[in-house]
């Protein structure tokens, strides 16, 4: 059975997602949004992500702390910016030098930097572990520095050590 369904919860989860967005429980749209989720469930596997192990459950609730009012606090700095119309921000990218190699570390990573507003994950060189970021407002170039390699990365570390 696991052949058929290799990653359960990702198809369930397409399944109903296909469901909510047609707003329809008819045969025809169900059966297209369960052949779906099967498909979606066998690409998966496909890429095989690996099972992370997660360590210290401590580190992994205080950086979903840190991220959610990472988000709240840049959605409002980002609002009084646009808002304000500030003439002194200035948009651009850093490079920063990583030592996160995990490759689900780095997703996580990528999602916690892609969330927050006023940042983006351009690109990732696994070569020279070089994350190369866009951000809204550079500001001091060492503070962005600072947060991602010590409230995002070093926390990363210890939960996918």
């Amino acid at each position: 059975m696991r052949w058929l369904l290799p990653h359960p919860l990702v198809s369930l989860g397409l399944l109903v997602l296909w469901l909510l967005l047609n707003r329809t429980y008819a045969p025809g749209p169900a059966l297209v949004g369960i052949i779906v989720a099967l498909m979606g469930g066998w690409a998966l596997a496909l890429l095989d992500p690996g099972r992370p192990r997660l360590r210290r459950l401590d580190v992994v609730l205080k950086l979903t702390l840190h991220v959610l009012l990472d988000i709240a606090k840049s959605n409002l700095a980002v609002a009084r910016n646009i808002l304000e119309r500030k003439s002194d921000r200035r948009a651009g990218f850093l490079r920063i030098q990583l030592e996160l190699r995990e490759p689900q570390a780095l997703a996580v990573l990528a999602c916690i930097v892609t969330a927050t507003p006023g940042s983006a994950w351009v690109e990732f060189d696994p070569e020279d572990g070089q994350l190369l970021l866009h951000v809204l407002d550079v500001g001091e170039e060492a503070d962005w520095v600072r947060l991602i390699k010590e409230r995002y990365e070093q926390p990363l570390m210890e939960i996918f050590a």
